[in-house]
């Protein structure tokens, strides 16, 4: 072999060596790896990572301090995580893993903080104290991203546009007119109660008369009363008691019939009383019926077709009276013998 032989095999040999060096250092540049690899390693376990895979960052106080570098399923379905942290790195108090979107390109990164600082939002707490509880791994959950909280919005919008036509499907016509037809009952049975109302309330005017009359009989016999024991003494020595006596019987008569009157006045308002609970109980009972289309003024209020077929019948009979009063030889035939 040549000098030159061996100078050309040591050039290629040579070229192959830097090339295979070049696409190493390349492998280990995309994988973010380095040799001598000092970093920390910490897992997580969540239910989703969403878009979160192997190389993306990991963020402590918004602050790049590591990479994942290795995601798998593990036990009744959770997914465990592991993160390369640079050397040096201090986690928060509690920390907890929530696994955002990062851009609106479709990045994602593993966001590293205290569970202090966790949005207030109960599904998200909920999932962080459900994954919590594994020895030496952090807890996580995933936020939603922008496509998912829009088509969570759409779903709201299509609820509420169904909550909206069954609204407009249970009042249509045929309620407006129940609820029109149930307004109506109230207000006759409003003026009924109040005609009844009016009606009881002249009766308990004159039984406060006939009270006021008692009251100024009382009076009057106490008045009597005490003029009689003014007089006692000085009408004691005219023979004047018998007089006396028979006024005190008098005025204990007039008292004793007050009483009877009071007492005849107060059973009349007792059964003013029960007549007035008695009438509003039979109007609800009849306005009940009314409504429910019970008996023959229930039918005429409730249903129209007694209405449409009285008018047609009153039409018909017009019609044969016109007719008898023109031809009357096709109805009556009279014969004179």
């Amino acid at each position: 072999m040549t000098s030159k032989q061996r100078v050309n095999d040591a050039v290629v040999g040579s070229t192959v060596l830097v090339v295979i060096i070049v696409m190493i250092a390349a492998v280990l540049w995309v994988n973010q790896s380095s040799l001598g690899d000092r970093s920390g390693k910490l897992h997580a376990r969540v239910r989703d990572v969403g878009g979160v895979s192997l190389g993306s960052a990991v963020v402590i106080r918004g602050v790049k301090t590591g990479r994942v570098d290795q995601i798998a399923l593990g036990d009744s379905g959770w997914v465990v995580v592991r993160f390369a942290l640079d050397e040096g790195v201090e986690l928060p108090s509690n920390p907890v893993v929530l696994f955002v979107s990062s851009s609106l390109f479709g990045e994602w990164q593993a966001t590293i903080l205290g569970a202090d600082g966790l949005p207030v939002d109960r599904e998200l707490r909920a999932a962080i104290a459900e994954a919590s509880g594994a020895r030496d791994t952090l807890p996580g959950a995933l936020l939603p991203d922008i496509a998912q909280l829009t088509t969570v919005a759409g779903r709201i919008a299509g609820d509420v546009a169904e909550v909206a036509d069954r609204v407009r499907t249970a009042f249509d016509d045929d309620a407006a007119k129940e609820m029109r037809s149930t307004i109506r009952s109230l207000a006759d049975l409003s003026g009924e109660l109040q005609r009844t109302v009016a009606k009881q309330s002249k009766n308990l005017d004159v039984v406060g008369a006939d009270v006021q009359r008692g009251i100024a009989d009382l009076s009057a016999a106490a008045a009597i009363i005490d003029s009689v024991a003014r007089r006692i003494d000085a009408t004691t020595s005219r023979g004047e008691i018998t007089e006396i006596v028979t006024t005190v019987k008098q005025a204990a008569q007039q008292l004793l019939a007050t009483t009877t009157q009071l007492r005849t006045l107060s059973v009349d308002v007792g059964r003013t009383q029960l007549q007035l609970e008695h009438a509003v109980a039979n109007a609800d009972s009849a306005f009940t019926k009314l409504n429910r289309g019970d008996g023959t003024l229930g039918l005429l209020m409730n249903d129209d077709r007694l209405y449409r077929n009285s008018d047609s019948a009153v039409v018909e009979l017009r019609a044969l009276l016109e007719d008898i009063r023109k031809n009357p030889r096709r109805y009556f035939n009279l014969r004179v013998f």
